[in-house]
C-alpha cells in the first residue's frame, strides 16, 4: 500500500470511528437533555434580549449548523451499517440450501425487480399459512 492510501485509509478509518461515536452519543438521552436544556436557556434569554432578531439568529444559526454536520455523521453510520448487514444477509442466503440466490444483491434491483420479488413472497407467503396446521 502507497503513502496516499494509507493516509486515506487512516483518515477514512478516523471519519468511521469519529461518526459512530457521535451518531452513538447523540442518540442518548444525555444529548436530548443537554439539547432541551439549551432550547430552555435560549427561550428564558428572550425577555432579556427583548426577543430581538439577533437573539432568534443564534438559535437559528446554531440548529442549522448542527443539523447540517449531523447529517453527513449519521448518513455515513446509517450507510456502513446497512452494507454491513446486506454482507451479513448475503453470507445466510448463500449458507442456506434453499434460499434463493437471485436475493443476494437485491438492494441493487430496480423498483420493477424489488416490487416483483415482493409479490413472488407475499404469495409464497399466502400459500405456506394456508398449509400450515392450525394449533
Amino acid at each position: 500500500m502507497n503513502k496516499s492510501n494509507l493516509t486515506k485509509s487512516k483518515q477514512s478509518d478516523f471519519f468511521r470511528k469519529f461518526s459512530h461515536t457521535i451518531s452513538y452519543l447523540v442518540g442518548t438521552p444525555g444529548a436530548f437533555i443537554i439539547a432541551l436544556t439549551v432550547v430552555i436557556v435560549w427561550a428564558t434569554t428572550g425577555p432579556l434580549f427583548n426577543f430581538s432578531d439577533t437573539w432568534q439568529l443564534v438559535i437559528n444559526t446554531s440548529t442549522t449548523i448542527v443539523t447540517f454536520l449531523m447529517v453527513f455523521l449519521i448518513q455515513n453510520t446509517q450507510s456502513r451499517d446497512a452494507k454491513a448487514m446486506h454482507l451479513k444477509l448475503d453470507e445466510l442466503i448463500r449458507a442456506v440450501h434453499d434460499a434463493r440466490d437471485k436475493l443476494v444483491d437485491v438492494e441493487d434491483a430496480s423498483d420493477d425487480e424489488i416490487k416483483n420479488l415482493s409479490q413472488e413472497s407475499s404469495s409464497l407467503q399466502q400459500r405456506l399459512s394456508r398449509n400450515k396446521p392450525v394449533p
